[in-house]
């Protein structure tokens, strides 16, 4: 038994592999799943801490234990740590001007797990795209557009460029619609029908309360704007759209007109 777990599979200079070293890697294996799979529960079961931030916590312990898993396992087979450290090193030199983007993702992608500027389930605006963030890798991030298309993007891009996050420190934010309407409209009329068109909309947060202003004389109507809150941050528009809707609806049954641009052309003869 002992000559069979003691047989040498594979050997190269100071790499041996051995059955029992075979049989004691699979056991490590087992054993780090395990470890992930209890730190995980222990880290999602604290109630303290929201669910984004678990994800980070969860992704750098994970990260930090597949880098000694690696190492350890190496060492398993006798490999000579020293050796490889001194082959990455020269290696890095050579290639490391070439894979300076890559290195730069990484780096990003540390330092967006570590201070939680962007999280998981966050809603985001990058050179206007809005999106939500569903997955945050060491080199790249998973994002899901409003329509509804996964895109993969460079943790760089994430650092380096300005972007909105929407839900950075409040589940809530606030909006905007706008509409003119003729200047021969009641403009108190108009308003208690915004008002009347915002306070029966689904979606839309009473505290704080959503607001109606006047904005300005334009050049074929008068303009107004609808403020209000919503945690819908992702659908909001669907939520606009039916404001608008109902605004139309409104405006119709009350002869109130939302002009066509009008433009006056002077000809001399």
């Amino acid at each position: 038994m002992k000559k069979i777990i003691d047989y040498t599979l594979f050997k190269y200079s100071d790499l041996n592999i051995t059955v029992i070293s075979i049989i004691k890697l699979i056991i490590f294996l087992i054993v780090v799943l395990l470890v992930l799979k209890i730190i995980r529960k222990a880290i999602y079961r604290v109630e303290k801490i929201d669910v984004a931030k678990k994800y980070s916590i969860y992704r750098l312990v994970r990260y930090a234990i597949i880098l000694v898993a690696i190492i350890s396992g190496l060492q398993l087979f006798g490999f000579n740590l020293s050796v490889l450290v001194a082959g990455s090193a020269a290696l890095l030199v050579g290639v490391g001007l070439g894979l300076q983007n890559l290195f730069s993702d990484f780096i990003s992608g540390i330092l967006l797990l570590l201070d939680s500027s962007v999280k998981v389930n966050d809603v985001i605006e990058l050179n206007g795209m809005v999106c939500t963030v569903q997955e945050i890798n060491l080199r790249t991030t998973t994002v899901l557009t409003r329509d509804d298309k996964y895109i993969i993007l460079p943790n760089s891009d994430l650092t380096k460029n300005q972007l909105i996050n929407w839900s950075h420190s409040n589940l809530a934010s606030r909006f905007e619609v706008t509409v003119g309407v003729d200047y021969a409209s009641d403009i108190k009329q108009v308003m208690s029908l915004l008002k009347e068109t915002v306070n029966n909309q689904n979606g839309i947060l009473e505290l704080p309360s959503p607001f109606i202003r006047f904005t300005d004389f334009g050049d074929s109507s008068l303009n107004f704007s609808i403020f209000f809150w919503s945690e819908e941050l992702f659908r909001v528009e669907n939520i606009k759209s039916e404001m608008r809707i109902k605004m139309f609806e409104s405006f119709n049954a009350n002869n109130i007109t939302i002009p066509f641009p009008q433009r006056v052309v002077h000809i001399n003869k």
